[in-house]
C-alpha cells in the first residue's frame, strides 16, 4: 500500500476494526432506553461507559453531565493549534424500546454480525455512528503523525434524544461557553443508499397546536336546535378544510412570506438523486402523491413547509346515529417550517387564521407545544464543501449529492443557541431500520465514516 494519507487512513482502520467492533458491540450490549424509568440505570451505565471510551481515545477532559433527565456526555480535545478552528460533535447514546417479541430475529440487546451488517437496537440510531468518531480521530492522528487534532474538537452526546430531548435545550443553554463552536457536526442522519453517498443540509423545523371548540353548554337535540345555533363540530371541519387552496398551498395568510427558496442548484441535485416514486408511495402504503403545485415529491418533503390535520373529533362516535349538536370538538394541526420561517411568527398567523374562522357561541382555546426551529447549510458554505471533500475521499472520489431530512430533531437548537452552522455526517441507509425491529448498520459504511472523520478534520482546519 501506498504512503499516502488516504492510505494510511485505510490502513490503520483495517488493523484496528476488530477492535473497533468488539468495542461497539460492548457498547450495544447495554439496553439504554430513555424512554423506559426501569432502564434509567442502564442509560447512566451507557454514559458512564462512553466516557471511560472517550478518555482511552485520548480526550483529555470528559465529563459526565446530569440533567433533570439522563446524563450527557462532553468530551474536548484541544489542537495545539490555538488559532485552529473548533468543532463540536453531536449524537445520542439513548436508544428506542426493544423487545425480541416486537419481531427481532435475535435477542435486541445482544448484537448479532451477519453478512457484514451488525443487528443491535443502537446499531445505527445512534451509537455505531457516535462511535465511529472514536477510531476516527485516532486514525487522523496516526496518518498526520499529530499529537492533538488539527482541530478544537468537542463532543456532546445526550441521552434523552429517543425521548424529544425534553432537557436539551436547558442543557446546551447553560453550558454555552463549553460548546461554543465554529461548526457543529450533527451524527445522527443517514445517505441516501450505500451506493449513493450523500450529505444532508438542512431539516425542517416544527410548530404544533391543539384548538379545543366549545358550544353549547351540552349536547342538543339537532331537530329542535339544528340550524339555530353554532355546531363546534362544524367549525372544527371548516378550519380543517380551509387549511389549503386548490394548489394545496397552505392557506394562512403570511405563512410563506419568509420561506427561503429553493435555488435552481438545489433543484437540479435534487433530481440527480435515484428517487423511484412508486416504490415510496409502497412504502408509505399511500396510493397516489398529493402536495403543493410545481414541487416534485422530494422537493415537498425536504424543502417546502407543510400544514397537516393530525386528529380532529366532536360528537357521537359510537354505533349507530344520536342525532345531537355536540358540546365539543377539537382539531390537532401541525406545521412543518423551512429555513427563513420563524415558529412564533407562524403560531401568530395561526391563531389569527383561525381566530377569524370561528364565530360568535364558540369558545375556544389555541394550545401550542414547544417549537422547533429550521435549519439549512447553503451548498457553497466552506465547512460543508469539508464535509463533502471528506466523504468523497472516502468513497473513492464517488459524486456527492445532497439531501435533506423533512422531519425535525435538536440540530437547530444547537445552531440557534450556539450561532454555530449545522453539518450532517451519517453513513445510515433506510433499510438499516431506525426505530424498527431488527436495526442494523451496514459495517462497510460504518468504516467509510470513521474514514470520513479522519479527514475532515485537518480539511476543516485548512478551508475554515
Amino acid at each position: 500500500m501506498s504512503d499516502t494519507p488516504d492510505s494510511a487512513v485505510r490502513q490503520y482502520i483495517e488493523q484496528h476494526r476488530v477492535a473497533f467492533l468488539d468495542d461497539l458491540v460492548e457498547w450495544l450490549r447495554i439496553p439504554s432506553v430513555s424512554a423506559q424509568p426501569e432502564h434509567a440505570a442502564d442509560v447512566r451505565r451507557s454514559a458512564d461507559w462512553l466516557a471511560a471510551k472517550l478518555r482511552e481515545t485520548g480526550f483529555p477532559t470528559v465529563e459526565v453531565w446530569t440533567t433533570p433527565g439522563a446524563p450527557a456526555v462532553f468530551a474536548e480535545w484541544p489542537s495545539q493549534n490555538p488559532d485552529a478552528p473548533t468543532v463540536l460533535v453531536y449524537g445520542h447514546h439513548d436508544v428506542q424500546p426493544a423487545a425480541p417479541e416486537d419481531g427481532w430475529h435475535s435477542d435486541p440487546f445482544e448484537p448479532r454480525a451477519e453478512a457484514g451488517r451488525l443487528y443491535a437496537r443502537g446499531a445505527a440510531d445512534d451509537k455505531g455512528q457516535v462511535f465511529f468518531h472514536t477510531l476516527g480521530v485516532r486514525a487522523h492522528l496516526a496518518s498526520t503523525g499529530r499529537s492533538a487534532p488539527d482541530v478544537h474538537l468537542k463532543l456532546l452526546v445526550e441521552g434523552e434524544e429517543e425521548s424529544g430531548s425534553p432537557n436539551f435545550r436547558s442543557l446546551i443553554e447553560s453550558a454555552r461557553d463549553h460548546l461554543a463552536a465554529d461548526t457543529v457536526i450533527v451524527s445522527d442522519t443517514g445517505m441516501w443508499s450505500p451506493t449513493t453517498p450523500t450529505v444532508c443540509t438542512g431539516m425542517r423545523g416544527l410548530a404544533e397546536c391543539e384548538v379545543e371548540l366549545h358550544g353549547p353548554d351540552q349536547d342538543l337535540h339537532s331537530g329542535s336546535f339544528g340550524g339555530a345555533v353554532p355546531n363546534p363540530a362544524t367549525i372544527a371541519a371548516r378550519i380543517a378544510g380551509s387549511l389549503h387552496d386548490a394548489d394545496e398551498r397552505v392557506a394562512i395568510p403570511g405563512f410563506y412570506d419568509d420561506v427561503t427558496p429553493l435555488t435552481d442548484a438545489e433543484r437540479a441535485l435534487f433530481a440527480k438523486l435515484p428517487f423511484d416514486e412508486a416504490a415510496w408511495l409502497a412504502t408509505a402504503g399511500s396510493h397516489a402523491t398529493l402536495g403543493e403545485a410545481g414541487y416534485s415529491t422530494l422537493e415537498r418533503i425536504w424543502a417546502r413547509p407543510t400544514a397537516e390535520v393530525n386528529g380532529i373529533g366532536g360528537g357521537y362516535q359510537g354505533p349507530g346515529g344520536k342525532t345531537i349538536i355536540p358540546a365539543s370538538a377539537r382539531l390537532k394541526l401541525t406545521f412543518r417550517l423551512v429555513a427563513g420561517q420563524d415558529p412564533d411568527a407562524i403560531e401568530v398567523a395561526v391563531s389569527r387564521w383561525i381566530t377569524n374562522l370561528i364565530p360568535d357561541g364558540i369558545r375556544f382555546d389555541i394550545g401550542f407545544a414547544p417549537s422547533t426551529r429550521p435549519c439549512l447549510t447553503p451548498l457553497d458554505h466552506p465547512a460543508l464543501q469539508s464535509v463533502v471533500r471528506a466523504m468523497s475521499r472516502a468513497f473513492d472520489g464517488q459524486q456527492i449529492l445532497f439531501t435533506r431530512e423533512g422531519g425535525s430533531g435538536p440540530a437547530a437548537d444547537l445552531q440557534d443557541v450556539l450561532g454555530a452552522p449545522v453539518l450532517f455526517l451519517g453513513i445510515s441507509v433506510p433499510s438499516d431500520g431506525w426505530h424498527a425491529p431488527n436495526e442494523k448498520v451496514e459495517v462497510d459504511l460504518l468504516l467509510k465514516g470513521v474514514e470520513t472523520a479522519a479527514h475532515l478534520w485537518s480539511d476543516l482546519a485548512t478551508h475554515s
